[in-house]
């Protein structure tokens, strides 16, 4: 059983790169079954937060892999990435 507070202290990385994601900042839950969908990763401030943040980071539980004791990882491809790999084929 993990707590929401220590879910949210862990470092959430991304397999396919090694690139640290950020930690979580909330969790979608689904009110019917009670179960967790997916966790969000509050976008990074740009300049002090002077000119807004970067889009919230949306991992679907299916996609998260192992949480360890420090480390959350996870599969993500970027929206641009993936535009990019069907253009390609």
């Amino acid at each position: 059983m993990v707590k929401i507070s220590e879910f949210q202290m862990k470092d959430v990385v991304n397999v396919a790169d090694g690139k640290k994601l950020g930690n979580i900042g909330d969790i979608d839950i689904n009110i019917n079954t009670g179960k967790i969908e997916a966790v969000i990763i509050g976008g990074a401030g740009k300049v002090l937060g002077f000119f807004g943040r970067d889009a919230d980071i949306v991992i679907p539980w299916k996609n998260i892999i192992k949480i360890g004791e420090d480390v959350i990882l996870v599969r993500y491809q970027e929206a641009a990435e993936l535009k990019f790999i069907e253009d390609e084929a």
